[in-house]
């Protein structure tokens, strides 16, 4: 029952990124200024949303719990690097909602959905 409640949660997530990217005319250029590599910008919204459908749906159990965690890994070392940078650009990681500058809350998000998705590997 926790196993499926994390996998409902982390795949919300997932879903409400992907869509949040889709509506933010800013998001490529966010996305940029965090060193995104340019043929990933118009694809992570999308892959957003389907594998968090498949999460929280869980159909194909546990492969799409496992995606979301290597996409997490990856967005989590994305947000550190911007750490260490003078001036982190703005994350919109979740579209217009999350303009603020990439920080600490960024991450401690990231681990947390992370957990989330080591929990729900269990659904």
């Amino acid at each position: 029952m926790i196993a499926d409640l994390a996998a409902i949660l982390l795949g919300a997530a997932f879903i409400v990124a992907g869509v949040l990217k889709f509506r933010d005319p800013g998001w490529p250029a966010a996305a940029t200024a965090l060193s995104t590599p340019a043929f990933a910008v118009p694809l992570i919204g999308p892959l957003e949303i389907v594998v968090g459908g498949l999460v929280a749906s869980g159909l194909a159990a546990p492969w799409p719990a496992l995606v979301a965690l290597a996409l997490l890994a990856a967005f989590t070392l994305t947000v550190i690097r911007a750490l260490r940078m003078d001036d982190p650009p703005v994350c919109a990681c979740f579209g217009a909602l999350s303009r603020r500058p990439v920080g600490r809350g960024s991450l401690v998000r990231n681990l947390v959905l992370f957990g989330l998705g080591v929990v729900a590997l269990g659904a």
